[in-house]
């Protein structure tokens, strides 16, 4: 029979082996620093921009999204960042400086519409746009650099629709493009990939880099639908010639096409473009019941997109996604459907 002090002696061996070998585990294929968490840019200031009554792209949009994500308890999990003035330089890099001088002088005199279109501004419109721009170009930052892992960007007012020299569909600067540009010239990313699933073309995204070559843009749209553009045939032309997929659907899509588009699409894209980046113009409207979309996804859809765009992330660009709000008018629509959206984030 074992002497009770040598089993007693034993167990401690086995006890610090054990132990030994769960530090020697967690160092080796659990070592790695921990994921970082899916960032938010969550700032009170988007509600400044002011559209007036009745305007679907109101400052409610922004609350109705907090509200949202507080109760989901995703405001205080995910890491935050930070708001900032983006530089007329950095939005120069999809902007003329005489559209963005036009901008400025227009609301400066107090006007309630630019003139270069259907975008209602109000006096603090030009601060809060640039504050939209220079926090997803925060987010840019966060993620390169292996501060998060992936972001999502609550910003007002939209982007899609803005084109170099012209504000349009709620756009004054094409946020998720200049993004794209300053993650080239900062970082030195060489391909970037934006995807669209608002239920309107992105038309302004598209524009920026039609000719570019560095810059994939892909996107899922109703048409016939505002503003009219994504045909399948309008593909890029010279060096970025192959470098726009459009797939435009009738009024009533939903999973089947949309995704659909996604996972055969895009994903057999992505492999040949191979992007260091991926971003996404994120447009709730396609969602069923939006206002201004005859689309019909819902919130699981959003979430198998998100997936996708995940995977692709994680294949080709170390899972750096930074995802953008676009679209989105029915409020209670707009905010479980983000909520999804970003909840598959953090889960990544």
């Amino acid at each position: 029979m074992d002497d009770p002090a040598d089993s007693s002696s034993r167990r401690d061996v086995m006890k610090g082996t054990v132990a030994a070998l769960v530090m020697a585990d967690s160092q080796s294929s659990f070592g790695a620093p921990p994921r970082p968490k899916t960032a938010l840019l969550l700032d009170p200031l988007y509600m400044q921009h002011e559209t007036g009554p009745g305007h679907p792209e109101r400052p409610e949009r922004y609350a109705a999204l907090t509200e949202a994500f507080t109760q989901a308890g995703l405001t205080k999990s995910l890491s935050h960042i930070s708001p900032r003035f983006a530089t007329e330089d950095e939005v120069a890099a999809c902007h003329s400086h005489v559209y963005i001088e036009k901008v400025k002088r227009e609301i400066a005199s107090g006007a309630r519409e630019l003139s270069t279109g259907d975008t209602t501004v109000s006096a603090k419109s030009f601060d809060v746009a640039l504050q939209a721009t220079g926090g997803i170009l925060n987010a840019v930052d966060a993620v390169m650099d292996g501060k998060a892992g992936n972001a999502f960007c609550a910003v007002r007012p939209p982007g899609h629709h803005a084109r170099p020299e012209q504000g349009m569909g709620f756009c004054i600067f094409n946020s998720i493009a200049i993004a794209a540009r300053y993650a080239q010239k900062k970082h030195g990313v060489g391909k970037v990939l934006i995807a669209d699933w608002d239920v309107h073309h992105g038309n302004g995204t598209q524009d920026i880099f039609y000719e570019d070559g560095s810059v994939f843009f892909f996107s899922t749209h109703q048409s016939p639908w505002y503003p009219g553009t994504g045909r399948t045939d309008e593909t890029g032309q010279g060096k970025g010639k192959g470098c726009t997929m459009n797939c435009p659907f009738p009024a009533g899509s939903g999973r089947a096409e949309i995704f659909g588009a996604f996972r055969k699409k895009l994903a057999l894209a992505a492999d040949s473009f191979k992007p260091d980046l991926v971003m996404i113009s994120a447009g709730f409207d396609s969602r069923l019941n939006d206002p201004l979309g005859q689309f019909t996804l819902s919130d699981p859809d959003f979430v198998e997109l998100t997936k996708v765009m995940l995977e692709i992330a994680g294949k080709h660009a170390s899972g750096r996604l930074v995802s953008v709000l676009e679209g989105g008018y029915n409020l209670s629509g707009l905010a479980s459907a983000a909520t999804a959206h970003v909840k598959a984030l953090a889960q990544a």
